[in-house]
């Protein structure tokens, strides 16, 4: 069943909503997400790839933390039978309501300074916060089974593996909770009050917060296109400006193995040939 008709009956059946229209959003790494109008209300509709459902509800909660702390974020709705998400045969589906103003574009230089002010103080917001379906930050696996999709693959995603790994021995990093996917589509300003937010807080762990960094300045084409993102990082975030530029080249290579771990997952070789040009850019 395709993913469209997967979330259609299922906000029917497990949240009793009925759409009256339904848009797809930009695609992410890790999960799908559709905009929804049902009666007055708007909402975001997330479906994680199978086996993210405790991530996924993790990042739920936190996104309830968030809005206790006065930071613009998605509602958690919860389904008929109170749950935080209904589960699919494509995975773990989570409904939000649509906080107002419009997605931020990543191109944009006073965009991207809102997107890494949020995504800092987002990160700063979480340092205490616990849950027992936040996972720990886990490197790829060198050795699955779909990196043989092309000759070039397991090789890339090793060294990018490798060179993270490295990076974590050797070097204190910033821990906290990360976002894991956060995309400029997932984070908007309301022009009418001057508030910026975030949609939902994806499916959520714990790892070294520059990987966050290093997953939005994959969505702009790197660091080189990213100033304004990383500058409001810095100003809000809780890392350090000379942790972040050491960190970052790296992570950024490893954001890169994961996108290209997942295209080969889902059979999308356009892009594995995006991840496979960033990749040999990254290593370079």
């Amino acid at each position: 069943m395709p993913d469209d008709d997967v979330v259609l009956s299922t906000l029917r059946d497990q949240w009793h909503l009925q759409p009256s229209e339904i848009s797809a959003l930009p695609d992410e790494v890790l999960s799908r997400g559709w905009e929804v109008t049902a009666g007055p209300e708007r909402y975001v509709c997330r479906l994680a790839e199978p086996g993210a459902r405790q991530p996924v509800e993790a990042g739920l909660v936190a996104a309830e933390h968030l809005r206790g702390r006065d930071i613009v974020a998605g509602e958690p709705v919860r389904t008929l039978a109170g749950g935080l998400t209904a589960q699919t045969p494509a995975g773990a589906l989570a409904v939000l309501r649509r906080v107002p103003g419009r997605p931020l574009d990543g191109g944009d230089p006073i965009d991207q300074q809102w997107w890494g002010d949020r995504l800092g103080v987002v990160h700063k917001a979480l340092q205490h916060f616990h849950h027992p379906g936040l996972r720990p930050w886990q490197p790829l696996d060198p050795a699955a089974a779909h990196l043989s999709a092309e000759p070039w693959l397991r090789g890339a995603v090793a060294g990018a593996v490798g060179a993270a790994t490295r990076l974590t021995v050797t070097d204190r990093l910033t821990y906290g909770v990360l976002h894991g996917d956060p995309a400029p589509g997932n984070f908007v300003v309301d022009p009418s009050t001057g508030r910026a937010g975030l949609l939902d807080c994806g499916a959520s762990g714990v790892g070294p917060l520059v990987y966050d960094v290093a997953a939005a300045v994959g969505y702009v084409g790197g660091p080189d296109r990213a100033t304004d993102l990383i500058d409001g990082y810095v100003a809000a975030g809780p890392v350090r400006r000379d942790e972040l530029e050491a960190v970052l080249p790296v992570l950024v290579r490893l954001r890169w193995a994961v996108r290209a771990d997942r295209a080969a997952r889902r059979g999308n070789r356009k892009m594995l040939r995006c991840a496979k040009k960033a990749l040999e850019s990254a290593s370079s």
